[in-house]
């Protein structure tokens, strides 16, 4: 097993939020998920085919943190059995409708799931990680859902990149102010916790990179 004894930092502690922002938090991402596809449909599609087509195989798949669903319209689900893990029983109970062939699963990432090891043969990841305070728990449980040869399919954004700071200054940010009258600044405090230079480093403690590419360049 890799080495853990740097992982002091985690989990990390968040903020504390008062009812409010915890209401439009919730009420601000379910939105948003609800308009990436119609309005940013181009990094969508990045952020969705790019697992797609770096797949090595079928099989058991497992997505976390999987939202609305967004990703399962990409997948050719003949030949896979789709397992779709979301926190949130509401968010769930909406998948299910959608998909009535996908295996929807209430949980946290973030904890032991109840599969036995080797089970996956993908896990996904699609704008996940950098949301999470316990990270390592996560990748951990990845590696161990996972076969030997098992492929862990990771999407997260470029946070403090000039390219990912501009758009987010005109989508995000902009739209998130001008619906609720708040500084942007506290809600994504809490929801991007992890910088890229973190997630990597606690990926590449069980996984080797085999693929990588990124967006817009």
């Amino acid at each position: 097993m890799p080495d853990l004894a740097n992982t002091g930092k985690w989990p990390k502690k968040l903020p504390p939020l008062t009812d409010e922002q915890l209401r439009i938090k919730d009420e601000f991402m379910q939105r948003w998920l609800e308009l990436l596809p119609k309005k940013y449909g181009m990094i969508e599609r990045f952020n969705h085919q790019y697992p797609v087509k770096v797949a090595q195989r079928k099989g058991r798949v497992l997505e976390i943190g999987c939202g609305l669903g967004g990703h399962i319209p990409y997948e050719d689900l003949s030949g896979n059995e789709y397992y779709a893990l979301e926190m949130r029983p509401e968010i769930a109970a909406r998948i299910g409708q959608r998909f009535p062939d996908v295996r929807v699963i209430v949980g946290d990432c973030q904890a032991r799931l109840d599969f036995p090891g080797g089970f996956f043969d993908r896990v996904l990841a699609i704008h996940v990680l950098e949301h999470l305070p316990n990270l390592p728990e996560t990748v951990r449980e990845a590696h161990r859902l996972l076969k030997p040869d098992g492929q862990f399919s990771v999407v997260i954004p470029c946070e403090g990149g000039l390219a990912y700071t501009f758009a987010r200054k005109i989508s995000a940010r902009r739209l998130f102010e001008k619906w609720y009258g708040s500084s942007y600044d506290w809600f994504i405090e809490t929801e991007h916790v992890n910088v890229p230079s973190e997630i990597i480093e606690e990926l590449e403690r069980y996984f080797t990179v085999r693929t990588r590419s990124n967006f817009p360049m």
